[in-house]
């Protein structure tokens, strides 16, 4: 058990000693996967899904969230790697978004009706942005990574000891447990949080309230009344309530920014990003 346990810290020891850095939080990160591979990966994904969803050709709700999405891009500040930004509207009643490597964004129907101004939606695309910016999509893949390669050792080391059959089983299921509840899911949680902080910077920088994130959310968790959901420690997402929390915290800070960002777009004098086609 003592191995076992070494396994799993290494998830988080390796998130501490990380090789690279959050550049809006300053935050280290392990990322075992290059920028050219996220992306890669991130088109491929893109392309599937467009095929398999049905794109929206309510050009109101596209015009809406182009409008939006580029104005957030720019406001990111700095280049990522190899993005082409791309915005698309999926018909779909799903209260849900998504931002891949590549700059490729697609927003549900379901969640552009809640987000009742473009201030609420742009709390959710930049939300989605910031996942990109921060390359969460490469630490998830590299902690799996080091999580396979946790299971592989357990597996040499118990064969190497010749552990009986029932042992490896419950040692592979006690490993596997810890390592979702110790590693994986406190992961998935701070990136939550760690993209709601840096959203509301990229809303803010691109001329929009960063407190309609409060209301945003707000008007969610009224939408997701009834729905039986598991406890804080075994989501991959905050509470609702602690999301509410942080937002509130954090909203105030940010309005210097709106507020300076906000004369300068309605002065037209802040640059855009280009975006491609659909």
């Amino acid at each position: 058990m003592k191995f076992l346990r070494a396994l799993v810290w290494l998830i988080p020891l390796a998130g501490w000693v990380g090789c690279t850095t959050v550049t809006e939080t300053g935050r280290k990160q392990l990322i075992l996967t290059s920028a050219a591979e996220e992306t890669q990966m991130g088109i491929a994904a893109f392309n599937q899904i467009k095929q398999e969803e049905k794109v929206s050709r309510d050009s109101m709700a596209i015009d809406r969230v182009t409008e939006v999405g580029r104005r957030i891009a720019s406001a990111v500040g700095r280049d990522l790697p190899d993005a082409k930004w791309e915005f698309v509207v999926f018909e779909s009643d799903e209260l849900n978004a998504f931002a891949l490597p590549g700059g490729k964004v697609g927003v549900y129907t379901g969640i552009l009706k809640l987000a009742e101004t473009n201030d609420e939606l742009a709390a959710v695309i930049g939300h989605e942005i910031a996942h990109v910016s921060s390359r969460h999509s490469g630490e998830r893949m590299s902690q799996q990574m080091i999580a396979s390669g946790a299971q592989l050792g357990s597996e040499v080391f118990m064969e190497a000891k010749d552990v009986d059959p029932e042992k490896r089983a419950m040692a592979r299921t006690a490993l596997g447990v810890t390592t979702m509840v110790a590693a994986i899911l406190p992961y998935s949680r701070l990136h939550e949080s760690e993209a709601d902080a840096i959203g509301l910077r990229f809303a803010a920088g691109a001329g929009y309230d960063p407190r309609a994130a409060i209301t945003f959310w707000q008007r969610m968790q009224r939408a997701n009344q009834g729905q039986q959901k598991p406890p804080e420690f075994l989501s991959t997402h905050p509470s609702d309530e602690t999301r509410i929390a942080n937002l509130k915290r954090l909203a105030p800070q940010y309005l210097p920014l709106y507020q300076a960002s906000k004369a300068k777009w309605d002065r037209g004098e802040m640059p855009t990003k280009e975006i491609g086609a659909p």
